[in-house]
């Protein structure tokens, strides 16, 4: 029982700790509202999953004999933390009340995760610690833990994000907010460039 308590500690302070996945559930929230975030939070949680197991199962050594395609994936992540960053800046600050329209897909959750180092690092780190020893049971249970872990703390950031949807209902709030958002993503990005 202390291993999957354990699990699950690691599980929450990986996936409750600030990043880009986090920020744009917040940022999410605020934006469209509870409901329509939950897409991204299912996503990002289903994408990282997948990377979970993946690593578990061999994709990190497969990878690890491959530099260019892990420095492929960085500038990926970069890249896509930077346009969501100018999206968000660029945002008009008016509350979409048509939130399904507008709101963050499952899809880019999903992509989201495989494009984000710090997931790449939780599941390396994570499937090393509690599964380094390739026990395909231990690889699937530790998945599972981490799945309602993971998606209960992103939902947090996503209610989070609600709940400020109130206080920032004035457009010009909402695109403070959102610029402070973009500049958040921005750093995430530009300290992932110096990595």
């Amino acid at each position: 029982m202390t291993l999957y308590l354990s699990m699950a500690a690691f599980a929450l302070a990986s996936s409750i700790s600030p990043g880009p996945v986090n920020i744009v559930a917040l940022g999410a929230g605020a934006q469209h509202g509870l409901a329509a975030s939950m897409r991204h939070v299912t996503g990002a949680t289903i994408g990282f999953t997948v990377l979970l197991l993946l690593t578990g199962l061999g994709l990190y050594e497969l990878m690890a004999g491959r530099p260019q395609l892990v420095d492929a994936i960085r500038w990926c992540g970069i890249a896509f933390l930077l346009y969501l960053a100018w999206r968000l800046a660029a945002d008009d600050g008016e509350l979409s009340f048509e939130a399904a329209a507008r709101g963050p897909s499952l899809l880019a959750g999903a992509a989201m995760q495989w494009l984000n180092p710090k997931a790449w690092l939780a599941a390396v780190s994570g499937m090393g610690a509690f599964a380094a020893s390739g026990d395909a049971i231990l690889v699937w249970r530790f998945a599972a833990i981490y799945f309602v872990v993971c998606y209960l703390s992103i939902a947090c950031w996503a209610w989070a994000g609600a709940v400020l949807r109130g206080y920032l209902s004035d457009p010009a709030r909402m695109r403070l907010f959102n610029r402070a958002m973009a500049l958040l993503l921005a750093a995430s990005a530009a300290w992932l460039m110096l990595q």
